[in-house]
């Protein structure tokens, strides 16, 4: 792999990772359209350390909040948010283990992540529209951090995107947009962090070269800029440019497919 090769896909996991467009669909379809070999599972396990790095870092004073009234004032507010984001990561855990081997195989062909793409950017475009979007994410209570968890389940499936399905939970719940994607970035760490342990079996020592250094520093610069970019940029805007986008792509691979 190139230096190109590995900054491109760097800013492409760190863009996709917490921008509502998919990440794991963009790291399977730009190899496939740009004719370049699959980078490989332990690539893809740095790329997404890189963004745990970002998220963990932007948001570490939250967490230690979260984590400390968590453990010792379990009923306080702060407190009780940690353990509901403690459940709302239960059923997408529990997806990754028992759907592992489909995910790898039947759900990163290019067509179903077309499929998803379009249609859970409609999902999306909908949730958004009928939303009330008057609650903060301190509003979430047990009922909503299931209902969000089942929905990041759902993101097994590259083109859903795990970012994607689980701000449109948060909108048909009634919050505000940049209330939704806080929701959806502190439900991030715990899920990125389980997802690479499991994927560290396929890590080696001997996949560390200059490459692989430049896209973990790449992912992680990029996946800080688009958490600070998206946090901004719901307070004043809908969700339509990143639907826009995800159809267009969509297309794009059908398009290929057709073609080849």
């Amino acid at each position: 792999m190139t230096i190109l090769q590995s900054t491109i896909l760097g800013i492409v996991q760190g863009i996709g990772e917490f921008l509502p467009i998919s990440s794991s669909a963009h790291l399977v379809i730009l190899p496939f359209l740009c004719g370049w070999d699959y980078q490989g599972l332990s690539y893809d396990v740095m790329l997404h350390m890189g963004t745990l790095l970002a998220i963990v870092l932007y948001f570490y004073k939250d967490w230690i909040i979260f984590i400390k009234k968590g453990l010792t004032e379990p009923k306080s507010r702060d407190g009780k948010f940690f353990w509901l984001l403690v459940i709302a990561t239960f059923p997408a855990g529990i997806a990754g283990l028992l759907l592992k081997d489909l995910a790898a195989t039947t759900f990163r062909d290019p067509l179903w992540i077309a499929f998803n793409l379009a249609f859970f950017a409609i999902v999306l475009y909908i949730a958004d529209r009928k939303s009330s979007r008057k609650k903060i994410f301190h509003d979430l209570n047990l009922k909503g951090a299931l209902l969000i968890g089942f929905f990041q389940a759902l993101a097994i499936m590259p083109g859903t995107s795990r970012s994607g399905i689980t701000i449109t939970a948060a909108l048909l719940l009634g919050f505000k947009r940049e209330d939704a994607a806080k929701i959806s970035f502190f439900l991030a760490m715990p899920i990125i962090f389980g997802a690479g342990l499991v994927e560290s079996r396929h890590f080696a020592i001997a996949d560390i070269n200059t490459a692989f250094i430049v896209g973990l520093l790449v992912s992680f610069i990029s996946g800080w800029l688009s958490i600070k970019f998206l946090l901004t940029y719901l307070k004043n805007h809908s969700v339509n440019l990143f639907v826009i986008y995800r159809l267009i792509l969509a297309g794009i691979i059908v398009f290929t497919i057709l073609r080849s």
